[in-house]
């Protein structure tokens, strides 16, 4: 159920999670019989014992009975032993078929939705399950259904030995509910704290050049710290909670205990019973109410799970994609656009209204517009990280869903604002980390960016590691072989957002040639320009405005229209000029 080759796994119900592990289940269930049953061996011993061995002062009786009860015990602890390490293997089981799904819906959230906290809640969640399933939360819960068996022996032991244990069971059960109702707030809030907290922490590694170099690190950390001292005292919160109730209940059952020896002891001097009952019953409802002392020990970690449980299956939910099961060809002709409104995830104010236009094979086309006029947001549509919520982008007629995600993105060159580079190798990075990459790929992708005599001078060339996010390159050249990526396998479609943001003069001169190479092979190349010389290499260029198309066509055409002198409000025209920030 993992992801290969960066291909989406397919859409999981998280419920079949448990159907696939039903044997396992079975396995502990019987297991949790046998156990149970064995469990039994204290009490009848100690009723032998008493009534038995005793009264008839028979050594053999005594041995054979130590030697049965002896092994028996030994039976019970190996039996206990299997069961906890299927629990571990049901866990694991679980982690396996829910960490693919999981991991790439966590990863698609962001496209689609907007998130709380780091994001990374759901893996954390995924955790939080397979360590309640391995643990032995669950065994009390398989223990549960043989109370009734526990209390019904004690029934036929004395009436009222069994109304004890009844009562007992019925006042410990009402504590787990207590404990239900006091644990769900408090886990939730931990979980909430303990997000923010990760939220802050990763906003101010991502940030420590610009906290530091101004001078106001020391203001972000202290809204650290005051989210950790808030998570910690809501953790402190729920663990008093919890760990009073888990007390409590070892004291009811302490208790419970002595007062059923109390019972059977008047019930002996009343000559209703016998000493060997007395002993057995006080041990029978140890074990009967173990089970439900355990469950409120583990609650906690339960509420955690079952809340953790939920958040999976709604993210799941929402992440969810059905992938094509029928091959399209590669795109070699045409784009269209039609009727294209755009929603940033998670909001309800269009960014982009009604955009509609198309392109040909061989095309280059120079969005432009001012900032905020949706110019980045309708490039995110085009290459589809964004769904729009009217409309659709078309590749040869086919919606880009239709493609299977690593079929569509060879397909698709794009070049964002703000260029993020992997951890590895040139190579690696412009070959978009393929392990059955070709050197030949990556110097034609790298020679078409204009980029191969740079990436030759570095110490080890296209084996230079460049550290996480490109750490180790300048802004220039972060783009440069940013560009190349966008290139390798010569994909149908190009996309580039202010792609001469960083660059001087010879790498200008590049990415015109490296358009103009887009367009030569057959392909159709989209640039959002910031300055004027990214349109050299166009053929056709596109006015935005207030998040719609305000002019579209040849280039001359366009450029004459929006570079007229100045026109009433109304009907003014867009600047040429535009900044890179787009979004609202």
């Amino acid at each position: 159920m993992r992801s290969v080759q960066g291909e989406s796994a397919p859409p999981v119900s998280l419920s079949a999670v448990l159907k696939g592990t039903k044997s396992i289940l079975t396995a502990v269930a019987l297991l949790s019989g046998v156990i149970n049953v064995l469990a039994l061996t204290g009490s009848f011993f100690m009723l032998q014992v008493y009534d038995r061995v005793i009264p008839s002062k028979s050594l053999p009786t005594l041995v054979g009975l130590v030697v049965l009860a002896g092994t028996l015990y030994a039976f019970y602890g190996l039996l206990e032993l299997i069961r906890g390490r299927l629990l571990i293997r049901l866990g694991w089981l679980a982690d396996r078929r829910m960490s693919g799904p999981i991991f790439d819906a966590t990863m698609r959230l962001p496209l689609k939705a907007r998130l709380d906290g780091d994001g990374l809640q759901t893996l954390r969640d995924l955790d939080q399950v397979r360590s309640f399933m391995s643990g032995m939360g669950p065994a009390a819960f398989f223990d549960l259904p043989w109370m009734p068996v526990y209390i019904g022996i004690s029934f036929l032991f004395h009436p009222w030995i069994g109304v004890f244990a009844l009562a007992c069971a019925i006042l410990l059960s009402a504590l787990a509910l207590v404990a239900e109702m006091r644990a769900k707030g408090p886990v939730a809030a931990v979980s909430r704290k303990a997000a923010e907290r990760q939220a802050t922490a990763q906003t101010i590694r991502q940030n420590i050049e610009v906290l530091w170099a101004m001078g106001f690190y020391g203001r972000l950390a202290a809204r650290w710290h005051r989210a950790n001292d808030d998570y910690l005292a809501e953790q402190a919160s729920a663990s008093d909670k919890s760990g009073g109730l888990s007390s409590v209940s070892k004291i009811m059952r302490m208790l419970a205990q002595s007062g059923m020896l109390a019972l059977g002891a008047a019930l002996v001097l009343d000559q209703q019973t016998t000493g060997g009952i007395m002993i057995a019953s006080s041990i029978l409802l140890s074990r009967s109410l173990a089970p439900v002392e355990q469950a409120i020990a583990h609650w906690k970690g339960f509420v955690s799970a079952r809340q953790s449980w939920a958040r999976l299956k709604k993210v799941a939910s929402i992440a969810a994609v059905q992938t094509p099961t029928v091959a399209l060809p590669a795109p070699s002709e045409a784009m269209m656009v039609r009727g294209v409104t755009i929603v940033a995830p998670g909001g309800n104010m269009p960014i982009v209204r009604e955009a509609s236009f198309a392109l040909k094979a061989g095309d280059g086309l120079g969005i432009i517009g001012p900032s905020a006029s949706g110019k980045s947001t309708l490039l995110r549509a085009l290459v589809g990280i964004w769904t729009p919520v009217r409309g659709d982008v078309r590749l040869d007629g086919a919606t880009l869903d239709q493609w299977p995600l690593a079929e569509r993105g060879r397909h698709i060159g794009f070049l964002p604002q703000s260029v993020s580079l992997f951890d590895g190798t040139i190579a690696d990075n412009i070959a978009r980390f393929d392990p059955q990459k070709s050197s030949e790929a990556v110097l034609k992708a790298a020679q078409a960016a204009g980029v191969h005599e740079m990436i030759v001078q570095m110490p080890e060339g296209y084996d230079t590691q460049i550290g996480d996010q490109g750490a180790f390159l300048s802004a220039g050249q972060r783009q440069r072989i940013g560009l190349a990526r966008a290139l390798y396998g010569d994909p149908f479609l190009v996309v580039l957002d202010e792609p001469n943001s960083n660059l001087d003069a010879e790498g200008e001169a590049a990415l015109t040639a490296a358009i103009a190479g887009v367009r030569s092979r057959g392909g159709i190349a989209i640039i959002v320009a910031h300055r004027p010389n990214a349109l050299l290499a166009v053929d056709k260029v596109m006015a935005m405005g207030g998040g719609r198309i305000q002019a579209f066509g040849p280039k001359e055409e366009v450029l004459q229209q929006v570079t007229r002198p100045v026109m009433p409000a109304s009907a003014r025209p867009v600047r040429l000029i535009a900044n890179q920030d787009d979004a609202p």
